[in-house]
């Protein structure tokens, strides 16, 4: 059974332009979350991303540069959270100061909604400073991978 939609929300300061690029550009999105990616930002194009042994699979189904992404998510293998089982929207409005980037995830299953819960705002905090021109570092959450 689908969850309530998860809504997370950070300011990055950059201009939505640069901040869109994190979720479409390979060597972009690897910076703050995960660690191999493949990603043809287009309608019905490719998105995959390994998160910490996790492989996501997906398709882009909206792509509105630099203001909408809507994405297809789920995890190769899994019968809970097959790939396209759910879905990500991303939003990025330009504020004073940089962007702010709404990431709403829907139809997640009730034990992945709670592991999502704790990693939107993880990897966010990192595109936090990815998108400032900072260097987040090695993911906390890989050591040991």
């Amino acid at each position: 059974m689908a969850t309530e939609p998860l809504l997370h929300a950070v300011h990055v300061a950059a201009e939505p332009e640069e901040v869109f690029e994190y979720f479409t550009r390979p060597e972009a999105i690897v910076r703050w979350m995960g660690d191999y990616a493949v990603l043809d930002p287009r309608p019905d194009g490719e998105f995959t991303v390994d998160i910490n042994g996790v492989p996501v699979r997906g398709r882009y189904l909206e792509v509105d540069p630099p203001s909408r992404l809507v994405i297809s998510w789920g995890h190769a293998g899994s019968e809970l959270l097959p790939p396209g089982a759910s879905t990500v929207e991303v939003t990025f409005t330009r504020e004073e100061g940089g962007t702010t980037v709404r990431v709403v995830h829907r139809h997640l299953p009730e034990h992945e909604a709670r592991q999502h819960a704790l990693g939107w705002p993880h990897f966010l905090e990192r595109l936090v400073l990815a998108g400032a021109g900072h260097d987040p570092g090695p993911d906390p959450w890989a050591a040991g991978d």
